[in-house]
């Protein structure tokens, strides 16, 4: 089972000057170390919740939420065509061979699901489990059973990137691969499968 973002594509940067962007628009200023330390691998509902609670004034984060459609709309305009890693394509279709693939994000679906058609992916993944799709969201291990769930597993390898997601794997009783980037993901499959 592979996390998306900052796993199988480095979207993350760009999901921080997405929401930047947006931040910006009603006077909030949102920093790429407050982002990446603070924010990722985990549902952007929370992350606003932080950001309003932390604004001066505070701000209710309804209505930074409504800021949502245009940052989803800016995203996947930049993410129109995405470049998966080399490694990470070529192994996909032999690890569908032996495996059912599974792609559990924080991330809403309609997000994750046109960059994997985009970038001649979405065929390897049996189920993609979104934010939209669970009540607990990383680091709660809701996700990752949902996934097996759905892919009728009792054993998983989970490939994560983010402190929550890894909890979220292990909570879910699976063993997880933590990585650093995509580049990471096919050579550490690789040695860890054989």
């Amino acid at each position: 089972m592979f996390d998306f973002d900052g796993v199988l594509l480095d979207t993350e940067p760009v999901h921080w000057a997405c929401w930047a962007e947006m931040l910006r628009t009603v006077g909030l200023e949102l920093t790429w170390e407050y982002y990446r330390d603070e924010c990722i691998g985990i549902d952007d509902r929370d992350m606003l919740r932080a950001i309003g609670r932390a604004a001066d004034p505070p701000r209710e984060w309804e209505s930074l939420w409504a800021l949502y459609p245009a940052k989803k709309r800016l995203f996947q305009d930049r993410m129109a065509n995405p470049s998966f890693e080399t490694d990470l394509r070529e192994m996909l279709p032999e690890l569908r061979r032996d495996y059912q693939l599974a792609v559990v994000s924080s991330s809403a679906c309609v997000e994750i699901e046109p960059i994997l058609v985009a970038g001649g992916v979405r065929d390897h993944f049996a189920t993609v489990v979104g934010g939209e799709n669970v009540k607990h969201h990383k680091p709660a291990p809701e996700p990752y059973l949902l996934a097996a769930e759905r892919l009728g597993v009792t054993r998983a390898l989970v490939i994560e990137d983010s402190a929550a997601g890894i909890a979220s794997g292990r909570a879910a009783g699976f063993e997880v691969i933590a990585v650093r980037s995509p580049k990471e993901v096919a050579p550490l499959v690789r040695a860890r499968l054989g």
